[in-house]
């Protein structure tokens, strides 16, 4: 009912900087105006943990972990939802995955990898 298509992953140095992207597309869209995007993020061995959310009229929640060094944005024409994260430790090596939920309906991404490592 929803595809997604999420770029921006990969190996950076602690410190540095990625932005993922994640366009997602299906007919729900066209039924729901109002939704919540989001990235989740899971690390070996933990559970999936929320990264940051915004929602259509661009409220946005972040997790205390990433606050001051992550910014979520959306591009509602394009249903596309973005993270940038800065100062990025070893600790946020995970598979961050993009999500977007309308009313009680949940629907995943397929995830993409993070490394921050030297």
């Amino acid at each position: 009912q929803v595809q997604f298509v999420e770029s921006g992953g990969g190996l950076v140095q602690p410190g540095g900087s990625l932005r993922l992207s994640c366009a997602a597309s299906g007919s729900i869209f066209r039924l729901y105006r109002m939704n919540t995007m989001g990235w989740y993020r899971q690390a070996p061995g933990k559970e999936r943990e929320l990264v940051a959310q915004i929602t259509s009229d661009s409220t946005t929640d972040y997790a205390d972990s990433v606050k001051g060094r992550f910014t979520i944005s959306r591009d509602n024409a394009k249903n596309t939802v973005y993270l940038q994260m800065n100062g990025l430790k070893a600790e946020g090596t995970a598979v961050y995955y993009c999500n977007v939920k309308f009313l009680g309906a949940l629907f995943w991404g397929q995830g993409t990898q993070v490394t921050v490592s030297s």
